[in-house]
């Protein structure tokens, strides 16, 4: 019988990877976050860190922030009536 994946999730694969790849026991297994069986499986690592180039291509892509809008510092962001 096969096991469908639950949720999206392939736990037949993930638990081979954790039990048989890595050689955890079971309760070592299920004692993991996802994230840490990401990072221990090499997972993490595939992504490339943030570039001052992609940076810009992402604040070009998501353009928030404007010089001199708001409330002069640059960041566009309203600040709360301070009561003055």
């Amino acid at each position: 019988m096969k096991i469908a994946a639950l949720n999206g999730i392939d736990w037949p694969g993930l638990m081979w990877a954790g039990m048989g790849a890595l050689r955890l026991n079971p309760a070592q297994f299920w004692a993991l976050s996802p994230i840490e069986l990401r990072i221990m499986l090499g997972a993490e690592a595939a992504l490339p860190p943030l570039t001052r180039a992609r940076l810009e291509e992402l604040a070009a892509a998501y353009p928030y922030f404007t010089k001199g809008a708001g409330d002069g510092d640059g960041r566009g962001v309203a600040r709360p009536d301070s009561g003055a």
